[in-house]
């Protein structure tokens, strides 16, 4: 597998808005969307309305933005999630504020750009390092990339980890390249685990212990009835001058020396407009993620696609089916849910390069996405795995 991974600038903070609460968490959301708001905070010049975590053209290094039938889930730059989330929380009943979930934890974002493996062996390959180094993540697979945050705090270990897979971190400390190919050695164990339970020793050990958890804590999985995913993209940049003639180059010509580009001049306002149109509907499933080397991917209901018209590209024929874990249960923590899930379905289904699975991580569960017929092999396989004993 010849893959790069970098670690993306800045830190990242989970929130976790339960479904009845969307609606009044739903101005912060799309503030965070629209970060046109913090060009007129910095008009203030107070120090308290810097918001960081954006590039020099003010879009976002990194942000998810899940809407599922378990929950809505957020990944923003740690500054966003204190002067724009915490505020409007705070602000609600004590009662209501209790169950919207801030994660104390700061997260980096790893991206992986990869080739040679397709979708089916990439989730298992990218996180399995991690999670015998006994490092938790959360695994987000996206149209162009895969991206993988792990705890701030785990900076050494994760570099520690990755190095005995093979990889080696450029000069400047933010990138990871293959030496050569996987498996150099295996001894991610001696990574640097937390303490307590030692990591375990090998893929299938990592696997029972992740099964053998889920059962107890009552983890089982399920499809939501009729729901239906397409994966697609917004355009290029060079895609939309093709589209719009001179009009975006014009804006990219009116830049003056020291003085940052506006953020709506260097995005597609109409793909905007869908998304927000999109996200004040309430989706079912719709999954956003912006990084400031893609253009946005989305993982939508594929009701939602009437309302996007023909500002996304990719394979809209396509269907995929997400079968859902509630992991509201288990701690933040744990380790292993992605690697050994997908290990488990990789092996069992006997998938290969032709197969596709993906992955969603969101703060409090996770979703293995699989073409509708694999998803009703999966579902096999996984729910005798996790069913309790007095079911």
């Amino acid at each position: 597998m010849n893959a790069q991974i970098s670690f993306l600038d800045g830190t990242y903070t989970l929130i976790h808005v339960p479904l009845d609460l969307y609606s009044a968490l739903l101005q912060p959301i799309l503030r965070v969307l629209l970060p046109q708001t913090q060009s007129l905070d910095a008009l203030r010049e107070t120090p308290e309305c810097a918001l960081e975590g954006l590039t020099t053209e003010n879009q976002h290094g990194f942000l998810n933005i899940s809407v599922t039938p378990i929950e809505c889930s957020i990944v923003c730059h740690s500054t966003w999630a204190n002067k724009v989330f915490q505020p409007v929380i705070d602000a609600l009943p004590s009662e209501q504020a209790k169950t919207v979930a801030v994660f104390k934890d700061t997260y980096m974002v790893l991206s992986v750009i990869s080739a040679g493996l397709e979708a089916a062996g990439r989730v298992m390959e990218l996180s399995s390092p991690l999670a015998l180094a006994g490092i938790p993540i959360f695994f987000i697979t996206t149209y162009y990339s895969d991206f993988i945050l792990v705890p701030s705090k785990a900076r050494h270990n994760v570099i520690k980890a990755l190095s005995e897979r093979g990889f080696e971190l450029s000069e400047n400390q933010s990138n990871f390249v293959n030496s050569y190919a996987y498996g150099r050695k295996n001894s991610a164990s001696s990574a640097g685990s937390p303490p307590g339970t030692p990591p375990p020793s090998d893929g299938k050990e990592l696997q029972t212990r992740t099964f053998d958890l889920m059962q107890k804590r009552n983890v089982t999985p399920y499809v939501d009835d009729g729901l239906q995913l397409v994966q697609c993209s917004g355009r290029e940049i060079s895609q939309l001058a093709d589209v719009y003639g001179h009009r975006l180059s014009v804006g990219r010509q009116t830049h003056t020396p020291g003085r940052r580009n506006s953020w709506i001049e260097n995005v597609d306002t109409k793909l905007y407009t869908c998304i927000i149109s999109a996200l004040v509907s309430r989706p079912r499933f719709m999954s956003l993620t912006l990084a400031q080397d893609d253009p946005p991917s989305l993982l939508l209901d594929r009701k939602l696609l009437p309302i996007f018209g023909d500002s996304i590209v990719g394979d809209t024929e396509s269907n995929f089916v997400p079968i859902f874990l509630d992991l509201v249960n288990l701690p933040s923590e744990v380790t292993g849910i992605v690697c050994g899930v997908a290990g488990r379905l990789v092996e069992d289904m006997h998938l290969t390069e032709t197969f596709e699975l993906s992955y969603l991580s969101t703060a409090r569960a996770g979703a293995v996405i699989l073409t509708e017929e694999q998803s009703t092999r999966a579902l096999a396989i996984l729910g005798p795995l996790l069913r309790t004993e007095d079911e």
